[in-house]
């Protein structure tokens, strides 16, 4: 069993914020492969569902952004999942909007739910797939970017790119981070060009 979790908050007035891209990608992931319905569990909600043959338990810490690492360390230690055995789904300032970037390991980058995941887990050493939002330009207006919701233009990139997410996940059950990168960026791109 793998475990897969969307970052996020959880009150209904942030639902749409780019912070929320997380839980976003698991919706989308979990409607398109038809996981069990969503219920509390860990601190948060819980689906399961197959992907490929690969048993998927996906997770949104309902805990708020800062103390995401209490309900993924639940849930792992419930089901004795390794970190390696846990993917992230989180918004990335440092990529462009609708770039997506799989990685094992590295810094939180000042991300307060890696970090809570890091501290929690004991270990950074998770998949991360890393879902552009853009930078503002600021640092002055990062919390503010974060923070606010997607606007109608960003659509146009937003949701060909958690399409293509949960279109290819099977790539990602089976371990295959390049693959599931190289053919995101494709399924991406021809949207981008209006193919």
């Amino acid at each position: 069993m793998f475990l897969w979790v969307g970052l996020g908050n959880p009150e209904p007035a942030m639902a749409r914020q780019r912070h929320n891209i997380g839980f976003m990608a698991l919706d989308v992931i979990a409607r398109r492969h038809g996981f069990s319905p969503w219920r509390q569990r860990f601190k948060g909600l819980v689906c399961e569902g197959m992907i490929d043959g690969h048993k998927i338990l996906a997770l949104k810490p309902m805990t708020y952004m800062n103390l995401s690492g209490e309900s993924v360390q639940a849930a792992a230690a419930f089901f004795k999942i390794v970190p390696a055995g846990i993917t992230v789904f989180h918004d990335d300032l440092d990529l462009a909007p609708g770039k997506i970037r799989v990685k094992k390991g590295g810094g939180a980058a000042g991300h307060n739910g890696l970090r809570s995941m890091d501290q929690h887990l004991g270990t950074p050493d998770y998949w991360r797939v890393r879902l552009g939002i853009g930078h503002p330009g600021d640092k002055h207006r990062v919390t503010g970017h974060v923070l606010g919701d997607f606007a109608k233009p960003d659509l146009d990139w937003l949701l060909p790119m958690l399409d293509a997410v949960a279109d290819e996940a099977a790539l990602l059950a089976a371990q295959k981070p390049e693959d599931y990168m190289t053919r995101l960026a494709l399924l991406t791109k021809d949207q981008k060009n209006g193919l």
